[in-house]
């Protein structure tokens, strides 16, 4: 049964759009989508720690530099644990502040700076300009640690949806770098782009992850049939030597089996993974969190993991 409240969102939404039929995403500018998301996402989060420090920065992408925002919770030694993040949004939307105040969330409840990364989006930068991105600014975090108060023995990846993907593909381009040796990850219902549809993706439309949307998605994204798709598309990653992970789903989710078949491919491989499934709330959940009190829950343990991760 889904949550009550985020059952209370979705009819209401539906309510106020009787009688309407919203154009098709294709018909719509990128821009004008993203300010939508990010309207509705921060009206939704209104309420995240104050008591954090944040600072806009740049760091490394692959063609340049790119906005990046660091979060220091309050009280913080000058050295913590460290993690870079990755918004969601399909590659496509999300940004800095549709994020912020999950952001802020982990940075205060698990004690650890927190790097959110603002990478390039598709259509106009498609695959793999996402992907360059979220390992060159890991790489950044790691070689400037000593600037941004991070622990290069600590330092997790992590991300949600599309930035889930980011972190298990930045995960797999590093597991070879011995100047880079991530301590985690933080996968928190992610799309690692199987290659054959799942069951929960055959059976769910929506809500809020409609197969339009994700459709939508990967045409902008163009990785399907490009030479590195595999950086991308994550169904068949060799998962052996990875860091320990964390993999949350949510039993609304379109993406629900693909992370599930994710954690038990890593633990085949040896990994040590924690594999948690709150069945009641929906995709996108942690960045809603003044909708039910159930995120607010999932977001202390999911913290708590984190901060035992790099304690």
């Amino acid at each position: 049964m889904m949550d009550p409240h985020f059952q209370a969102m979705l009819e209401a939404q539906a309510k106020a759009a009787e009688g309407q039929t919203p154009p098709p995403l294709d018909a719509l500018p990128p821009d004008m989508v993203r300010a939508g998301y990010r309207m509705q996402r921060q009206a939704a989060d209104q309420n995240a720690p104050k008591d954090v420090s944040v600072r806009d920065l740049k760091v490394d992408g692959a063609a340049g530099e790119i906005p990046a925002r660091l979060y220091t919770p309050a009280g913080a030694p000058s050295t913590t644990g460290g993690l870079v993040y990755f918004h969601g949004g399909g590659f496509v939307i999300g940004d800095l502040e549709s994020h912020d105040g999950h952001c802020r969330r982990m940075a205060a409840l698990a004690g650890v700076r927190v790097l959110s990364v603002d990478y390039r989006l598709a259509p106009e930068n498609p695959f793999p300009a996402s992907h360059d991105d979220a390992l060159a600014a890991t790489r950044w975090a790691f070689d400037h640690a000593a600037e941004i108060g991070f622990d290069p023995a600590r330092i997790a990846v992590g991300g949600d949806s599309a930035g889930g993907n980011l972190a298990a593909s930045v995960a797999a381009d590093l597991k070879d770098d011995p100047q880079r040796r991530l301590a985690f990850q933080l996968l928190l219902y992610p799309g690692i782009w199987p290659e054959k549809e799942t069951a929960s993706r055959q059976a769910l439309d929506g809500p809020l992850l409609t197969k339009q949307a994700i459709a939508w998605f990967d045409k902008c994204l163009a990785a399907i049939g490009h030479p590195q798709s595999h950086r991308a598309m994550l169904g068949k990653m060799d998962c052996a030597g990875l860091p320990p992970a964390l993999v949350v789903t949510a039993g609304f989710d379109p993406l629900k089996d693909e992370g599930r078949d994710h954690a038990e491919r890593l633990r085949a491989a040896g990994v040590q993974v924690e594999h948690i499934e709150y069945p009641s709330l929906i995709h996108d959940f942690y960045i809603m969190a003044d909708v039910s009190p159930a995120v607010g829950e999932a977001a202390k343990a999911t913290a708590a993991s984190l901060k035992a991760a790099l304690a």
